[in-house]
């Protein structure tokens, strides 16, 4: 097995805007020819766009760009900068009057670490399609990850910065990668259950997360502002249920690295996406994919 490149995987564009003052932005994914595309959503409060189109009773077979964003609900905006992105290079599902791009989207929450007023919008959306012609996909505190924070128990002064993770690996072939997101609830632990990001006193020492929640154990509103989404990219030739399966296996790399997590003040969401049509089991497909997607939530708060 070796590490490789999420460009390495097919032909898909990765790119993002940002405003680093208002604390916010947007990443998008697209793929010009299509990828067939699954989701898996274990969190209770998700902001999303066109997630149904991706139940496997659902008629599209491919989607054309997936966008995962700051904003919560508003930066649901940043959608119709992609789709007139598209449009303009006449990508999109052929309806006999014009090709309608298909594009789906979650956002995080990040209306609390920096300007509630300003958040991805129409033209953020388009000026990350036009990054992603670099074919530079970045980490760290950059577009959908730049209002990420992680540890939100006790409020944002007790957070700790978070932001995009990348991970991508290559076997016989088989190619799966990931990118997140990290907006948690919870504290992110390495591979060894180490904490290595999360909430802390007001010394920057690292508090018992659950510990602290177990004080209080009647209902509360512990809604500050959470999420974390992110997505698996495989050259697999996978159909679309067995990509929701792929992403359902996914979501157990957040379930390793993340704790608490898919609480109700969470909207987790992880979409998996095919653009290839390698042949490969989807065990081993939704096996890696849960490996990558844990290094991927681990440099997300080592790279912000």
């Amino acid at each position: 097995m070796r590490e490789i490149s999420l460009n390495d995987i097919g032909e898909i564009y990765i790119g993002n805007a940002q405003d680093l003052e208002a604390k916010t932005g947007v990443t998008v994914i697209l793929s010009k020819n299509g990828m067939g595309a699954g989701v898996d959503i274990r969190g209770g409060g998700p902001a999303s766009r066109e997630t149904p189109l991706l139940n496997p009773l659902m008629h599209a077979d491919s989607i054309h760009a997936l966008v995962l964003g700051g904003g919560s609900a508003f930066g649901l905006d940043a959608s119709a900068g992609v789709m007139q992105y598209l449009e303009e290079r006449g990508i999109g599902f052929e309806t006999g009057f014009a090709k309608v791009p298909l594009v789906c989207q979650s956002c995080i929450f990040d209306l609390g670490c920096g300007s509630a007023n300003i958040r991805p919008d129409k033209e953020m959306g388009y000026q990350a399609c036009v990054d992603s012609e670099k074919r530079e996909p970045k980490e760290g505190s950059v577009g959908g990850g730049t209002g990420a924070y992680v540890g939100k128990l006790q409020g944002m002064e007790r957070a700790q910065k978070s932001g995009i993770g990348i991970y991508a690996v290559e076997t016989g072939g088989l190619m799966v990668g990931a990118i997140v997101i990290v907006n948690a609830f919870g504290d992110v632990f390495d591979g060894r259950g180490n904490k290595i990001a999360g909430l802390h006193d007001d010394d920057g020492n690292f508090l018992d997360f659950k510990a602290e929640m177990y004080k209080s154990i009647k209902p509360k509103n512990l809604f500050t502002g959470n999420t974390t989404i992110g997505a698996v990219i495989t050259n697999a030739g996978l159909e679309k249920s067995m990509l929701c399966k792929t992403a359902a296996m996914a979501q157990n790399g957040l379930a390793r690295r993340i704790s608490p997590v898919h609480t109700m003040s969470d909207g987790d969401s992880v979409y998996a996406l095919s653009v290839g049509d390698f042949e490969a089991d989807v065990n081993v497909v939704g096996t890696l994919a849960c490996e990558v997607m844990e290094t991927a939530v681990e440099r997300a708060v080592k790279l912000a």
